[in-house]
């Protein structure tokens, strides 16, 4: 699928050097930021579903613990 991404100025030339540096390409520094992106954030969003069930399952003890 094609996408448009719009960067400002500052932003382009952020990533022209970091993909120089890099030795690759803009397109591929982008699409390599975008899954980063999506595995921190479904990292994250597996470690609150947990950090829920634990506070659930264990609220009575928690509760007590701060008393």
């Amino acid at each position: 699928m094609a996408m448009t991404l719009r960067l400002t100025d500052d932003e382009q030339e952020a990533l022209r050097q970091r993909a120089a540096l890099d030795g690759t390409s803009m397109q591929e520094a982008a699409r390599r930021a975008v899954r980063e992106y999506v595995v921190k954030a479904s990292h994250r969003d597996r470690v609150a579903a947990a950090a829920d069930l634990i506070t659930d399952r264990h609220a009575d003890a928690l509760r007590r613990l701060g008393e």
